[in-house]
């Protein structure tokens, strides 16, 4: 057996905090009534189609490139502004906000403000499933903007903003600007899709 002096180390104190954050993200979520998994009684690995109700609701879906792109973002920021922090911390705190970010998304004021201002008339907020992969799709990100080469890390940005662009008219940019200062011409543009 384990002794627990082994498995709760200094150098692993940010990786239980990482977890830590994750399961209590999830039990929040949980808490102010997100719905475990997607009220259609299944759970699908992909989920492809955006304009449906089982948008955001199972383990992936388009918009899982935009948290893998949260991810490689937090790390070059927290790279910056943090350089002396160790990897396991500045991930422990990348996981903070990206958590932060879910709850914040499925709280009703977005949610609405999502519904009213998108096309995402169907968006209902994510179910626990969805945020908890959308978290851990944010930590593989980190680890890949840790591990690649800069020019990697942008390339991937570039690519899939490029290929959720294309193939669904929405990414991680038109999120933002569509939930930020929303533009009819953008919003009349993705739903002629």
């Amino acid at each position: 057996m384990i002794s627990p002096r082994i498995m709760f180390t200094r150098r692993s104190a940010p990786y239980w905090a990482t977890f830590l954050v994750i399961v209590l993200a999830a039990l929040w979520l949980l808490w102010i009534g997100r719905e475990p998994i997607c009220t259609c009684g299944s759970v699908k690995l992909w989920h492809g189609e955006t304009m449906s109700s089982e948008s955001s609701q199972h383990i992936a879906d388009w918009y899982t490139p935009s948290h893998v792109i949260h991810g490689l973002v937090f790390y070059a920021a927290l790279w910056l502004v943090a350089p002396r922090l160790s990897f396991g911390w500045r991930l422990a705190i990348a996981t903070l906000v990206e958590s932060a970010w879910e709850i914040v998304e499925n709280s009703d004021a977005i949610i609405e403000r999502y519904r009213a201002v998108t096309i995402s008339l169907d968006y209902y907020g994510d179910s626990v499933l969805n945020s908890v992969s959308d978290i851990l799709a944010m930590v593989l990100g980190f680890v890949l903007a840790a591990r690649l080469p800069v020019w990697a890390s942008v390339a991937i940005v570039i690519g899939f903003e490029a290929l959720t662009t294309w193939l669904i008219r929405d990414g991680l940019a038109l999120n933002v600007l569509m939930l930020l200062w929303p533009l009819e011409a953008v919003r009349g543009w993705q739903a002629a899709l």
